[in-house]
């Protein structure tokens, strides 16, 4: 319009007091309104997780600065094909996925490449981001070992996670270079299934150290010892991964590894936001923190 045009609908607007509508204005762009956090799980629960609060919380921020809203979704394990149909939705401007599985990614659409990008593994055109938990894990089981435990037990993440593989690798990786025998079990993040470390007891007496890839297993694990007269540190060791808040609480304090979760987050919000390249796997570091039980 005309420079005069121009002039008087600016004057128009401060006279009436109008504020731009960060809603209309986006869908008159073609855009969307909100960015969906989507999180992979066998059932609605996982959205209960405090780990996903946190995704959300930080995403919340990145998108709020943009002025776009957040929404929480839970992705069935049974439905790979939801975080697809997500994306179709209207009003959806980008997708952060929590915990995809590969199946997810495989069947998401062109369309939504650039749109989308996962906490824990991507695929061509959804760049993932995630904490380095192959690098932690291996400081935690080498702190361990170098404390002269020799029979360290995992407790690892869930089977359908490709994203844990790193972590259950490094583990196998400095129990075997250093001699020692390689015991692993299935975990799923979750206080309950450490609650049932009394199974690798059972299975191995001689156990001296356990390692949960998780914070909330390896306090439900020195809960479970606590109940059996088993001293920890002293008999057992053990040692989490994310360094949440209640692991400096617990009694013994948790040895444990951080989990940069809000910068994560942060990153796979800003990249589907922002619609930039990123790259394929961004890792952040972890840190070892020792503390009272290994």
């Amino acid at each position: 319009m005309s420079p005069a045009s121009r002039s008087g609908v600016a004057r128009a607007a401060r006279e009436l007091g109008y504020v731009p509508d960060a809603v209309a204005r986006t869908l008159a762009g073609s855009g969307g309104t909100r960015v969906a956090v989507a999180v992979g799980g066998r059932t609605a629960d996982v959205l209960d997780d405090p780990y996903a609060a946190r995704v959300l919380t930080a995403a919340a921020g990145v998108a709020a600065a943009r002025e776009v809203g957040v929404s929480l979704h839970w992705v069935p394990l049974h439905d790979p094909a939801a975080p697809a149909r997500l994306a179709g939705q209207r009003g959806v401007d980008g997708i952060v996925l929590v915990n995809p599985t590969r199946a997810a990614l495989a069947v998401l659409p062109k369309s939504a490449r650039g749109r989308v990008a996962a906490i824990g593994v991507g695929a061509r055109g959804v760049p993932a981001f995630d904490v380095d938990n192959g690098t932690g894990a291996a400081r935690v089981v080498g702190h361990l070992v170098a404390g002269g435990r020799r029979r360290v037990a995992m407790v690892t993440g869930p089977a359908w996670l490709p994203c844990t593989d790193r972590a259950v690798d490094a583990y196998r990786r400095v129990v075997g270079e250093a001699g020692l025998p390689v015991r692993a079990v299935p975990g799923d993040f979750t206080a309950a299934r450490g609650e049932e470390a009394a199974e690798v007891l059972a299975r191995w007496p001689d156990t001296d150290a356990v390692f949960a890839l998780g914070d909330l297993t390896a306090l439900g694990a020195l809960a479970a010892l606590g109940r059996a007269g088993v001293d920890v540190p002293g008999d057992v060791a053990v040692a989490g991964f994310d360094d949440i808040a209640f692991a400096a609480l617990s009694r013994p304090t948790l040895t444990t590894t951080t989990n940069p979760v809000e910068a994560i987050a942060a990153g796979a919000a800003t990249a589907v936001l922002d619609r930039r390249a990123a790259e394929p796997l961004t890792l952040h570091p972890s840190e070892l923190v020792l503390r009272d039980s290994a």
